[in-house]
């Protein structure tokens, strides 16, 4: 089994919300939807890892460039389906019976 170290882990959840966003781009939610589980995993095994793994300071300077870069990629990703979640609400709106008093 390979051994990957912590910054190999920020690096692929980088490059997996780097794909969301151009899934997001091209308005393909489902895609979206399983990048963000696929996003998920990496986060729980990051988490698994960091118990017993550390950075050296070069390593948590490249982490803090990287955590940047997914931020301002999932700020992207938020912007592009604001209006598509705003439809899906109305949609559930719609379908969903009145209330009954």
């Amino acid at each position: 089994m390979e051994q990957h170290g912590l910054l190999d882990y920020y690096k692929a959840i980088e490059n997996t919300s780097r794909r969301m966003l151009e899934a997001a781009q091209g308005e393909d939610w489902d895609q979206v939807v399983r990048l963000e589980g696929a996003c998920a995993v990496l986060i729980a095994q990051l988490r698994y890892k960091s118990r017993t793994d550390e950075l050296g300071p070069e390593e948590r300077k490249e982490k803090t460039k990287i955590m940047q870069r997914i931020l301002r990629t999932d700020a992207e990703i938020r912007c592009l389906a604001e209006p598509w979640l705003n439809d899906l609400a109305q949609l559930f709106d719609k379908s969903s019976p009145a209330p009954m008093h």
